[in-house]
């Protein structure tokens, strides 16, 4: 089983986003028994939330249901939980540090590390840029099962 964990600022936007777009991409591909895949933040300022309106409409756009999340704060047994623990921008990846110390195990990764356009997801409740954030997620998801199915052959059965 890969454990994939997705993080944003408030687990409302882009870390839903991303949790959602990977496991429509593995169901998809018949790989969902593969996968346990979730989302969390960094802070504690949208405990218990639903996915922002906006980010549930655009993921309803391209059907996909986001009911019944409800966005949660990291935990540091999460880290030791967790295969890939997958960040949007720079921003998150310092705050996780907070939260789980050095990432000695090499687990913590940038959404985008995993396309040919490194860089950062910017935050679309400033931006109020959700296409923009749905592509470059989809771009990294992408990317990322990619990445998997080339480290783990059995995936390509």
């Amino acid at each position: 089983m890969i454990k994939v964990l997705f993080i944003c600022h408030g687990n409302i936007c882009r870390s839903p986003m991303g949790m959602y777009i990977l496991r429509k991409m593995v169901e998809e591909e018949g790989l969902s028994g593969h996968f346990q895949i979730d989302s969390a933040a960094t802070s504690t300022e949208e405990l218990g939330n639903p996915v922002y309106p906006p980010a549930f409409r655009k993921l309803a756009e391209m059907g996909i249901n986001a009911k019944g999340h409800r966005a949660h704060q990291m935990s540091r047994r999460e880290y030791d939980e967790y295969d890939y623990i997958i960040a949007m921008d720079k921003w998150n990846l310092r705050n996780l540090k907070y939260i789980t110390g050095e990432d000695v195990q090499k687990k913590i990764s940038l959404c985008l590390d995993y396309t040919d356009e490194p860089g950062e997801i910017d935050d679309p409740w400033y931006t109020r840029d959700f296409d923009t954030a749905y592509d470059q997620i989809c771009r990294g998801c992408r990317g990322f099962l990619e990445y998997l199915k080339r480290e783990n052959p059995e995936l390509n059965t």
